[in-house]
């Protein structure tokens, strides 16, 4: 994947093969690379070696973990201002960079090395009549991983590759542990993700893939502000846990002896703000619920919600394709993005199809929640679908369209008119009593927004409370009791209100193209690590 590295050229005073790729970070050949997956005696005569070096630098008088270093640029700064000079040429710009050493090469007097910080990667020249036999000897004695400080000038060489000219270095961190190599990198995907630290110093994509995430959640942000919503902050701990279908993780606060619940929505307090007057709100915040694990959930994850007064449905699905679509661009560059090995543009109008529609174009028989209970309970046999006793029709339905159409959503749509036994916070349809003004995004076959026009008849929103109380007291574990509080607010009256979720870490998968949401969260959670 990466060029092969030839020797340094003495004669020519350069690196005879360009180190400068954009690549992931190597070291000259395998054999040269102690592997992280070092163990028993290997591993500790290695740092035991590091510490000896520790040793010495304090013995000498020099502090091994200074306090500060004072930078100038970082290297993408460097490579923006001076990526264009002539071959041959050595500038009197003067420079103090700083990051972690990845590749070094000794040529005699001559050193190569490569340093990285997080915008970028450059090369160090590093010459014995430029910096004095002492700091030669002991720049070459620096492993692969230390953090430093360099100040110098900007030159090229005589290949072209753009370069820092080091007039003096200083040690910034020692690693005690080697990095990962090139090769091998951090093969078991439970240790990359528990190791996140290591993973991101060797592996470009994981750095990729959490840059896409920060400029997505940028471009939301920005998205919002520009129509008008103020970001706020809501409490994670509550007292009843609702806005979702979940199932909650249960905490108790001592001084009030009291279980509070970790939040598994950020809605009911999102839409108290809007009957306080403040219009547009919006909060990008952790959610918890306590479920199983898989390549598309996490028991804690990141959702975008936004509530805006005076809309309906028809606005929220406009402002969940515009934030999609900046978000692409902004990420990316480019709204075609690559949705199951297809290129599709987001900036294309997305399809909207009710969930009824999309059952009977795959079983080819007319669903409604209104049916008889017993023809749909008949229908979801045909297809395995498993019904618990206390489901209605329209329960039914929803479990027949994950079963039969979910998974051949490939491009966006927006699946509309829920029934509304699973929609207690979504006002009726205005043509349909059966069917709820909302919708969910799905996209590869998994859901990754939901919105719709948000109930504000206090009477109707307890008779629905009620209800999923009901179903809670029958062992249903992820349904909602009744919010009194909830109920008080929408009694001092809530405009018409449009409201949206947004599943954070299934769009940062999305743009940065990858199958599993562990690859987007920092630090996902794991089983105990056995030691």
């Amino acid at each position: 994947m990466y060029p092969h590295h030839r020797r340094t050229s003495q004669n020519t005073g350069e690196a005879a093969g360009s180190i400068g790729y954009r690549g992931s970070p190597v070291n000259e050949t395998p054999d040269e690379i102690i592997d992280d997956t070092l163990t028993g005696s290997g591993l500790v005569a290695e740092k035991a070696k590091r510490l000896a070096k520790v040793d010495e630098i304090r013995t000498s008088g020099q502090e091994p973990y200074p306090y500060r270093f004072d930078r100038s640029h970082t290297l993408a700064e460097v490579r923006a201002e001076h990526g264009t000079i002539e071959a041959g040429t050595e500038t009197d710009v003067h420079v103090s960079v700083a990051g972690r050493m990845m590749l070094k090469r000794d040529g005699g007097k001559l050193i190569f090395a490569n340093l990285r910080d997080r915008s970028d990667q450059i090369q160090l020249f590093i010459s014995k009549a430029v910096v004095g036999e002492d700091a030669f000897v002991a720049i070459a004695d620096l492993d692969l991983g230390d953090w430093i400080g360099v100040e110098g000038v900007v030159m090229a060489t005589r290949t072209g590759e753009l370069s820092i000219k080091v007039r003096s270095m200083v040690l910034l961190a020692k690693a005690m542990r080697p990095i990962p190599d090139k090769w091998k990198g951090l093969t078991d995907t439970d240790t990359r993700f528990r190791q996140r630290y290591a993973d991101l110093i060797v592996n470009e994509e994981a750095r990729r893939a959490f840059q896409i995430r920060h400029t997505m959640i940028s471009s939301f942000r920005k998205t919002l502000t520009d129509h008008g919503y103020i970001e706020v902050e809501t409490p994670v701990l509550h007292m009843e846990a609702g806005g979702a279908h979940a199932r909650p993780f249960i905490t108790h606060h001592n001084t009030l002896d009291l279980d509070l619940y970790l939040r598994i929505a950020l809605e009911l307090h999102l839409k108290r703000l809007i009957v306080g007057g403040m219009e547009r709100v919006f909060e990008i915040g952790r959610i918890f619920r306590n479920e199983g694990m898989s390549t598309r959930h996490n028991p804690e994850f990141t959702m975008m919600e936004s509530y805006q007064a005076f809309a309906d449905v028809s606005d929220i699905i406009a402002l969940t394709e515009e934030l999609i679509t900046n978000a692409a661009r902004d990420a990316l560059g480019t709204t075609v993005v690559d949705l199951g090995g297809e290129m599709v543009d987001l900036s294309q109008p997305w399809r909207q199809v009710r969930m009824i529609d999309l059952v009977a174009e795959a079983t080819g028989v007319e669903v409604h929640p209104s049916q008889p209970v017993e023809q749909l309970r008949e229908l979801a046999a045909k297809y395995d679908v498993k019904c618990a006793p206390r489901w209605g029709s329209g329960k039914i339905i929803e479990e027949l369209f994950e079963a039969t159409s979910e998974h051949l959503l490939i491009h966006p749509t927006f699946v509309t008119g829920h029934p509304v036994e699973i929609s207690p916070l979504a006002r009726v349809d205005r043509t349909d009593p059966f069917l709820t003004e909302r919708f969910e995004l799905f996209m590869v076959g998994r859901e990754f927004a939901n919105g719709y026009s948000e109930l504000n008849d206090p009477v109707e929103q307890r008779l629905r409370f009620e209800n999923e109380q009901a179903a809670k007291d029958a062992g249903d574990d992820e349904a909602t009791g009744v919010d009194e509080d909830y109920i008080r607010a929408l009694e001092y009256g809530m405009p018409p209100t449009g409201g949206l979720g947004v599943g954070m870490d299934r769009v940062a998968m999305m743009l940065a193209g990858v199958s599993s949401i562990k690859e987007v969260i920092l630090f996902p959670t794991l089983r105990p690590e056995v030691l």
